[in-house]
């Protein structure tokens, strides 16, 4: 028997943790207050795994949930404090090396406002539009252009 892999990461409700499991069969997974357990054969090889995580908030075990697909599983679980950010997943400071955090889907939405996000959307708009034909001249330079390199010898 052997852990599985995950990466998991932290949203407002819920902290969401995702078993990288394929082709996982007889997947368990025990929810209570302070921990977890997960459990499952993977594989081709039909290895055994398991989980058990002490976590670093409360969870409530009732509105915890998982979902199973033919790479992985996620586990999401619901906190007990929502708008409360876990710097990490387990309780204790020890790095699992079975655990990373996915950055992928990671979110620092502790610092987020409406008005933060509409000027990062604008921004990000703008830098979509740039290299294309269409975009405004924003410096009114007009058409200057800068003369060849030949032309100053």
């Amino acid at each position: 028997m052997q852990p599985a892999t995950a990466k998991w990461y932290d949203r407002r409700d819920a902290v969401f943790v995702d078993f990288c499991v394929e082709d996982s069969k007889n997947v368990k997974v025990n929810f209570e207050n302070s921990k977890f357990d997960f459990g499952c054969v993977g594989g081709t090889d039909n290895i055994k795994q398991q989980n058990t995580v002490d976590l670093f908030g409360e969870i409530n075990p009732k509105d915890s949930k998982y979902r199973r697909t033919d790479r992985s599983v996620l586990v999401c679980l619901r906190k007990v404090e929502p708008g409360k950010a876990w710097p990490r997943l387990t309780k204790d400071k020890t790095k699992c090396n079975w655990l990373s955090v996915d950055f992928n889907n990671w979110k620092d939405w502790e610092d987020d406002s409406d008005e933060d996000l509409s000027s990062f959307d604008k921004f990000s708009e703008m830098m979509n539009t740039m290299g294309r034909d269409d975009v405004p001249d924003f410096d009114g330079a007009g058409e200057e252009k800068c003369l060849p390199l030949s032309k100053y010898k």
